[in-house]
């Protein structure tokens, strides 16, 4: 982020959130809201412990750049940086999938996040899964998503942004319960629930070190640095970008074609909740207990086919 200009777009759309909406942020899924705006910062302020932070417009500038290098991993992001990373997003040149954020401003719209939680869904991470599973459950018996062909436009849609929309909130959930479960798992120790087993298990991630110890390294066993050394991606991206080399000549190109969701209705989503649980509560005398017997009857079949499997 060089010019004012990126930084007078990030500022306007922080000033042009719905009174009321939250953020969350990638990895630790805190939610927090937009405070004070100013020339040099963004002060947030976190719901779960009321603290107030400025986001400086300096950082800001260091993690574009750090985008300019190429995507940033979620799974890697410092505590202290997920909020800067949970904004970038909407300043509609870059785009978050479960694994990294990365610019990609075909694809993104400015003031729209995957983090970004508009008003009327500001609920905790577990009430969003269990609102959002109860709608697509909805939609499961309605309609047949075993024959997505078959499926009119709309329906197709709103089935794939909902399983979206439970997939990414049951993996925050997922995550914040991982936390607590390695607090009680030994190594090698499995714990046994009324549904799985789980296990600790470790996983190595290697980042290459400086130029200069690699190298050193490489010449005290007397091993040819040219043997790890190679093109350079982000060079190579320089040059094709200010001559007439053809990407096709240097690079094997295939296109990944898939759908992005890029907005849900939360109102709409609210609305049908609200419809759903207002016929719940109609349920009286006979036809509550039916549908008690009836929950409690699906449960016990599912236990006996975990049972049997």
């Amino acid at each position: 982020m060089e010019s004012d200009d990126t930084w007078s777009m990030l500022r306007t759309q922080c000033e042009s959130l719905e009174p009321g909406s939250e953020l969350i942020t990638p990895v630790s899924d805190r939610p927090f809201g937009i405070e004070r705006i100013e020339d040099d910062r963004i002060v947030v302020r976190f719901g779960d412990s009321g603290e107030r932070r400025p986001l400086w417009r300096e950082q800001f500038v260091v993690f574009f750049e750090q985008l300019d290098d190429g995507s940033v991993p979620l799974a890697e992001l410092p505590p202290g940086v997920e909020p800067y990373a949970s904004i970038v997003t909407l300043t509609g040149s870059y785009t978050a999938d479960d694994d990294a954020i990365r610019y990609e401003p075909a694809q993104a719209t400015a003031g729209e996040s995957p983090f970004l939680v508009p008003a009327v869904a500001a609920r905790s991470t577990p009430e969003r899964v269990h609102d959002d599973a109860l709608l697509l459950a909805r939609q499961l018996e309605t309609h047949d998503a075993d024959a997505p062909s078959t499926l009119d436009t709309d329906t197709a849609t709103d089935l794939y942004v909902l399983a979206s929309d439970v997939q990414r909130g049951a993996d925050r959930v997922r995550r914040s319960i991982r936390d607590a479960l390695l607090e009680r798992l030994g190594q090698g120790q499995r714990l046994h629930g009324r549904y799985g087993t789980v296990r600790r298990t470790m996983r190595k991630r290697r980042q290459p070190k400086d130029e200069e110890t690699i190298f050193s390294s490489l010449d005290e066993r007397g091993i040819p640095r040219e043997w790890v050394t190679g093109v350079d991606r982000d060079k190579l991206d320089v040059v094709l970008a200010v001559t007439d080399l053809e990407e096709d000549e240097v690079y094997d190109v295939e296109e990944d074609v898939y759908v992005q969701k890029t907005g849900v209705d939360e109102d709409e989503k609210y609305s049908r909740l609200q419809g759903i649980a207002d016929r719940i509560d109609d349920l009286e005398g006979d036809a509550s207990e039916e549908f008690r017997a009836e929950l409690d009857d699906f449960e016990d079949r599912l236990e006996d086919a975990l049972s049997a499997g």
